[in-house]
């Protein structure tokens, strides 16, 4: 029971970092993004003029992958497998299963009037829209159902659904006017779990580990809450923000970026700490909002009213790492020894206290090739072997969880 106390300490003795590396405007400069999905190597990117846009090459080319869209804007992007869906403004929800090639609508039952919100739980798919609620289909879009029991009216029905998060089976859907829902029955009934927020208006929702975090919209001034309880209470995770309204949140491997709907002081910002401090990312971005952010295997992405901006996610692992610095001597994740190495390498981490970890090891395209440790460990020093003597050369990232904290380090097999 001693264990998140200690964690909860080590976690306020980090300390905001940024790194000196500046963000890239990729090829894509006249359109207006308002979502990303990543599929494989492909990169997807909904517009508000341009339809959806595809760049197989980390966002150095696009192209518009729109036959059988309609003219609308592209307000929402989901992925299930190898199906891309697309929520619209006013047209309803499309499917392509061929990486854009082709759309068909899957509209039937559900409201078409601004779709700003899909998310695939399993078999099911949820979309949100601005005025009639939440939708669930079982069966790829081809029917809809409703599902906005338990939820407040809102003009002219229901609020807007800005946002969805998933942890678990655990949906939370973030609203405009009334802050967040959970529903854990598909959608048949829905709970308010608003305690500690201040503020109803939600821009978005991410998950980081055990951690869901949202960003708030205030005409005077915005901010991002975490909630480390299912949504049953909220803290402020705001130090080091600028007030702004928070259009867009992403959060991976113990990294958390926010973009705000302001160039006033910076648009994108990184906490390292799960949103104890946070300092400006911003560097080579212009003054405008931060609609979207997406990180993906090698890359972060931030979309914006006048495109697509791009910088490595080795920039973010290493601010990753300087955030951590404070941890030596506490909980820590080790270089793998020798590296490059061909068959078999020695990876080392250490634990203050006992913890439930997850050591798995991912090829570049994010899919887990191997996993290590799956199981509560004492406190002390660990070692574990791997070979990889059944996989290609190349660079393979691998990633320690335990507890809230998580971290990541790169290998090469060399053969």
């Amino acid at each position: 029971m001693r264990a998140q106390p200690i964690w909860l300490a080590f976690v306020l003795l980090l300390s905001c970092s940024c790194v000196t590396a500046q963000w890239i405007q990729t090829s894509l400069d006249s359109c207006s993004i308002h979502c990303f999905a990543v599929i494989g190597t492909n990169l997807f990117a909904g517009t508000w003029n341009c339809g959806v846009l595809l760049s197989t090459n980390s966002g150095a080319s696009w192209t518009q992958v729109n036959n059988g869209l309609p003219d609308s804007p592209v307000e929402a992007l989901a992925v299930s497998g190898t199906s891309l869906f697309a929520g619209t403004n006013d047209s309803g929800v499309f499917l392509s299963t061929n990486s854009g090639g082709t759309w068909k609508e899957v509209s039937s039952g559900l409201s078409k009037r601004y779709n700003k919100a899909l998310v695939v739980s399993g078999t099911r798919l949820f979309a949100g829209s601005w005025d009639q609620g939440v939708f669930l289909s079982t069966d790829s879009g081809t029917s809809w159902s409703a599902g906005s029991e338990g939820l407040p009216e809102g003009p002219p029905r229901y609020p807007s659904i800005e946002a969805f998060a998933l942890i678990g089976t655990s949906l939370f859907a973030g609203t405009y006017g009334h802050g967040v829902f959970r529903t854990t029955c598909d959608g048949a009934s829905w709970t308010e779990v608003n305690s500690g927020l201040i503020g109803n208006d939600i821009g978005c929702l991410a998950v980081l580990g055990a951690n869901l975090f949202a960003g708030t919209v205030f005409w005077s001034r915005g901010s991002v809450y975490r909630s480390t309880n299912n949504g049953e209470s909220w803290t402020e995770a705001d130090s080091g923000l600028p007030g702004a309204s928070v259009a867009s949140l992403a959060g991976s491997d113990g990294i958390l970026l926010a973009g705000t709907e302001t160039g006033a002081r910076g648009s994108v910002f990184l906490s390292t700490n799960f949103g104890a401090c946070w300092s400006e990312f911003s560097s080579g971005l212009p003054n405008t909002a931060v609609n979207s952010l997406v990180i993906s295997a090698l890359h972060i992405f931030a979309g914006t009213p006048i495109g697509v901006w791009r910088r490595p996610l080795s920039e973010v692992v290493a601010a990753v790492d300087a955030g951590t610095d404070d941890l030596a001597d506490a909980l820590l994740l080790q270089q793998n020894y020798p590296n490059p190495f061909n068959p078999n390498t020695t990876i080392r981490y250490e634990l203050p206290v006992s913890s439930n970890v997850r050591l798995s090891v991912y090829d570049m395209l994010g899919r887990e090739v191997s996993m290590l440790v799956n199981e509560k460990r004492d406190a002390g020093v660990h070692e574990v072997q791997f070979g990889g003597s059944n996989l290609a050369s190349g660079v393979y990232l691998y990633r320690l969880q335990a507890g809230d904290f998580v971290q990541s380090k790169k290998l090469v097999i060399s053969k």
